[in-house]
């Protein structure tokens, strides 16, 4: 009985915790609610028409009551003769673009962290940064007002210091993989130098005075303290881009070269062929069950990818 006795306030004192961490952290809480609001209606919520890829969308019976056609929406990606072409610009796109952003980025953030005047620092950072702020269309014409046959100022200005004749660039796709290439790369590295610019200076600065002492030069530092402290923010970001490898900028690959139909075999990729088969054909069930192909080829890279990592450093994984 006594122990009955002695037992019972256990719950009252757990009620008292639960109390206090209440408090303590409620007004956190209460900062995730916009957060978690906005995930709900612009995350979740859309998930309930994934039904629209597997149904014949009429909108006289309604947008959800169409009449089932199971997998007929995603034959149309499969069987067509341009399937191959745009699965195969929209992986080698990405995956050059994942490597040469990433290793572009780094290098950046590395040199950018020599400058030690801070005011200097913040110049170039943000002159990096702003090419990531403007928009695809305005950009587009930047590069049209280099590209340009007529008023183009490569073919007024730089090659006629060569003595070569002008190209036709909107019509050659052949040169389109370099020009999207390095257009991409100079729109997105100054993001991707902010993330590990944050990182580089989040090192204890020990190290490199440890470094200094025993005679490592700068480059021996680089590759000893630097490049392996920030490996985790590498495969958390490197992870991240390969989730949307079946995702392209679509305003890169539609916009910047114009729409021309001479590029396609260079610049038609998953999402720019969907849209003009939305465009032209109305077919609402298609272009959803583009959406969710690439949502799931996206979600089975990430998982094989992060399995990956957790087999060679568990440390490193994402999750």
């Amino acid at each position: 009985m006594a122990q009955d006795t002695a037992a019972a306030p256990a719950p009252m004192a757990s009620s008292g915790r639960s109390g206090r961490k209440l408090k303590r952290y409620g007004i956190l809480a209460l900062m995730m609610v916009p957060g978690l609001i906005y995930f709900l209606v612009n995350n979740y919520l859309p998930m309930f028409g994934l039904v629209v890829a597997f149904k014949d969308v009429n909108f006289s019976k309604g947008f959800l009551a169409g009449d089932w056609v199971g997998l007929k929406n995603f034959e149309y990606l499969f069987k067509t003769t341009d399937a191959y072409i745009i699965t195969r610009n929209t992986i080698l796109y990405n995956g050059s673009f994942i490597l040469i952003n990433t290793v572009a980025a780094i290098a950046a953030a590395i040199l950018l962290n020599e400058i030690k005047n801070k005011l200097f620092m913040r110049f170039y950072q943000s002159i990096l940064l702003i090419p990531y702020l403007i928009s695809t269309i305005i950009i587009s014409y930047l590069v049209f007002a280099m590209l340009s046959t007529e008023t183009g100022f490569i073919n007024n200005t730089i090659l006629p210091w060569f003595h070569a004749e002008g190209i036709s660039w909107y019509n050659e796709a052949k040169y389109w993989p370099f020009i999207l290439t390095i257009v991409n790369t100079w729109k997105s590295v100054g993001f991707l130098c902010v993330v590990y610019l944050a990182s580089i200076i989040g090192i204890d600065p020990e190290y490199y005075e440890a470094a200094t002492i025993d005679g490592a030069s700068k480059f021996q530092q680089i590759r000893a303290i630097t490049l392996p402290l920030i490996i985790p923010t590498i495969v958390v970001m490197t992870l991240l881009a390969i989730g949307r490898i079946f995702y392209s900028d679509f305003g890169l690959f539609y916009q910047v070269p114009m729409n021309s139909g001479s590029l396609y075999d260079t610049t038609n990729v998953i999402d720019t062929y969907v849209y003009r088969g939305l465009i032209q054909l109305g077919d609402i069930g298609m272009s959803s069950a583009a959406g969710l192909y690439q949502s799931l080829v996206g979600l089975i890279l990430v998982l094989l990818s992060n399995y990956v990592v957790r087999k060679v450093n568990r440390e490193n994984s994402l999750f």
